[in-house]
């Protein structure tokens, strides 16, 4: 039982990932967010977790916010924003519409579902 419990969190994370599913087409809105989740581990962890995993990320700091920039120097492909909430952070995925996919999406999804959980 206490495994069961144990896993919840890390199960509930997965599964709003999951969800997010990924927009089809050449049509991807760049104002609406490719994932937001909320996660219990704090955005230093998270920052430093993305910057093991991930190739070319640039951190920086607005107010109590921590942004990444992944991707290639003259055209980044992702802007990850971890946002404190209580012991926790709030994740939020951006992608522009012509950005380029560096890493994958699916690689993407698959690093902030391990750095979150």
């Amino acid at each position: 039982m206490k495994r069961l419990l144990l896993l919840a969190p890390a199960v509930a994370v997965i599964a709003s990932l999951a969800a997010c599913g990924s927009s089809s087409g050449p049509a991807r809105d760049a104002s609406v967010p490719m994932m937001y989740v909320s996660s219990q581990r704090a955005p230093a962890y998270i920052a430093d977790c993305l910057e093991g995993r991930l190739p070319r990320v640039r951190m920086s700091h607005v107010g109590a916010a921590t942004e990444l920039a992944v991707g290639p120097d003259s055209n980044n492909s992702y802007f990850v924003t971890l946002t404190p909430l209580n012991a926790g952070s709030v994740i939020k995925v951006m992608h522009p519409a012509n950005a380029p996919d560096d890493p994958p999406e699916p690689e993407m999804r698959f690093d902030i579902a391990r750095c979150a959980t």
